[in-house]
């Protein structure tokens, strides 16, 4: 097959730890063909979608992991499939990749797919399972986030459409810094806050599940670092082997079903405890962790759910 993949740059990425870079080597042990472009280049002219890149092929050599072809300028209809692969924030200019992609299908492919990515973003599909989920509320007003924490004491607040874990806050419950956090969020955004409430479960772990194509292939617990509330391997969390609970079956057998209809192909659900607390569609990680720990080729998985509905 011919595949695209929209992703930010390759040249800084972490070949032992980066999603996208394992998916396009195993795509490559497949024998697929691959393209390489970042989002700021996808175009729509003349009634094409277009796209500005190079043909590209990886190795698992750091320092050496990529070589490009000459930069062309495709037209991304001739492609099998397309990979929708650039990390948040999930801002107007991620929104328009969605909806350009979205012209493709269904003849091409898009994993996932751009019109659900764009409708379901991490911290909003949860809402559609409030009895998996820990307390939550979504709001800009003040008054309303205060009353949520005069309800719950402890709480996490954080943007709605923030990743990685920048801008997380835990306020405990003698914690007086709620109106300036809010006067900084609101100053330089017009975007709501998410506040849930604080889940002690943390310190043991934020459980990373990988879904394919709706089935839970396996999970990572990713550890918060000494003094940390934040369990994000971008800010030092530490990823430890684990199994999946029967909770998390639970989970994966509710949420499944939903995200296999709307071409959800590859996604990352984080579960702290008993709780959901969010579904990662845009560019979940965890596939070189889970590889490791377990001895699966995830990778593998997914191509093969592709494959599939190709075929």
């Amino acid at each position: 097959m011919k595949i695209a993949i929209q992703m930010d740059p390759i040249g800084p990425i972490d070949i032992d730890a980066d999603s996208t870079f394992r998916i396009a080597e195993e795509a490559q042990a497949r024998g697929h063909e691959l393209f390489y472009y970042t989002p700021d280049h996808l175009s729509y002219q003349g009634g094409r979608v277009t796209a500005k890149g190079w043909p590209l092929e990886v190795q698992r050599v750091r320092g050496d992991h990529f070589r490009l072809g000459e930069r062309q300028v495709v037209d991304l209809a001739d492609f099998d499939v397309i990979w929708l692969r650039q990390d948040p924030p999930f801002d107007m200019f991620y929104i328009t990749t969605t909806h350009l992609l979205q012209r493709l299908t269904p003849k091409t492919l898009v994993v996932n797919d751009p019109f659900w990515v764009r409708n379901y973003p991490e911290k909003l599909l949860v809402l559609d399972f409030p009895d998996l989920t820990p307390p939550t509320t979504i709001a800009r007003d003040l008054d309303t986030i205060r009353s949520f924490k005069d309800k719950h004491g402890d709480i996490i607040l954080k943007p709605l459409y923030g990743n990685g874990g920048a801008g997380v806050f835990r306020l405990t419950e003698s914690d007086r810094n709620l109106s300036s956090l809010h006067e900084m969020f609101t100053g330089f955004s017009r975007e709501p806050l998410i506040a849930q409430k604080f889940l002690p479960d943390v310190s043991n772990g934020d459980k990373r599940v990988i879904l394919v194509d709706g089935e839970p292939i396996g999970a990572i617990n990713r550890v918060p670092a000494e003094g940390e509330t934040r369990s994000n391997m971008h800010v030092g969390g530490r990823p430890e082997k684990i199994e999946l609970s029967p909770r998390d079956r639970e989970i994966c057998d509710r949420i499944g079903p939903l995200l296999r209809e709307k071409g959800q192909i590859f996604v990352g659900i984080d579960v702290i405890g008993d709780y959901l607390t969010e579904i990662n569609v845009t560019s979940p990680t965890g596939i070189q962790e889970l590889e490791r720990f377990d001895g699966i080729n995830v990778a593998g998985r997914i191509w093969e759910a592709i494959e599939a509905r190709r075929a």
